[in-house]
């Protein structure tokens, strides 16, 4: 775990990259926003997580570490004793937290549940979707009280590590640990759609059964009516049983799942 701290003080605000070894974006971004020798307001912790995943290119070594919280220190997983760390280390801050997907090219933030924090920070980044998570958060680092999880973009893709970066400054800023830009200096405003931030509830998983070849149909986000096919597996439909909004649906993103239905909740900002 690599931790770099700016500003005088304890942190009260982290940036976390690199919980998965197969997602550079988050890294990516944090060595880019570290290289530019920002002026920070407030002290900030920077945390790249799992350094040995990263450098072997796997998504972890022995467990998922976003399932793995709150760790052990006698734990019999590298992942496992690493929660443990990284736990204490964000004790007391808000925390930013950058991921990758294999289903959607836009960033949109995730959050245990929206409490006054959220409404405070979220608003502030280029993203236009919320999601919060509610039971689906078990040994997660969402589950820290103040954690907001960013999907920054596809996976792998230079177009993550770029989203990365400007959420990493987006955020900032709304915590008050950097000043806003001003008018001469560049800022990412291309997310959004005016409307405010569309807020969904994860409901239920989405069962992926055992096959070769998979398939999906709906676009996360969209509604899905009742009766109508989402996804196949091997030829076998996969029907809607109720109307629902799919999130993080993919066909090869999770093992054993689609993805998530979701229901919507709102809006925030």
């Amino acid at each position: 775990m690599r931790i770099t701290e700016l500003g005088e003080g304890t942190p009260e605000v982290a940036v976390v990259g690199g919980i998965h070894g197969d997602e550079p974006c988050g890294p990516d971004a944090i060595d880019r926003f570290l290289s530019d020798e920002p002026d920070l307001d407030r002290p900030v912790k920077f945390v790249v997580a799992n350094e040995e995943a990263l450098a072997a290119g796997v998504r972890y070594l022995d467990e998922d570490l976003n399932r793995a919280f709150p760790g052990s220190l006698d734990a019999d997983t590298h992942e496992g004793r690493l929660a443990h760390h990284l736990a204490a280390e964000l004790r007391g801050c808000t925390v930013l937290s950058l991921h990758s997907t294999q289903s959607y090219a836009e960033p949109f933030a995730l959050c245990d549940t929206v409490d006054e924090v959220i409404r405070g920070v979220v608003p502030h980044l280029p993203v236009d979707v919320l999601i919060e998570t509610d039971r689906f958060t078990d040994g997660r680092l969402i589950e820290h009280a103040h954690t907001v999880e960013v999907e920054c973009g596809l996976q792998g893709s230079k177009e993550a590590a770029d989203n990365g970066y400007w959420l990493i400054r987006a955020f900032l800023t709304a915590t008050g640990a950097m000043s806003p830009p001003s008018a001469e200096e560049p800022v990412r405003t291309d997310a959004g759609n005016g409307e405010g931030i569309r807020v969904f509830r994860l409901q239920e998983k989405l069962p992926k059964p055992p096959a070769e070849r998979y398939e999906v149909f709906a676009r996360n986000f969209d509604r899905v009516h009742a009766g109508e096919q989402f996804a196949v597996a091997d030829g076998s439909e996969a029907i809607a049983e109720r109307d629902f909004y799919p999130v993080l649906l993919s066909a090869y993103g999770y093992e054993d799942v689609f993805g998530y239905a979701a229901t919507k909740v709102g809006t925030l900002g």
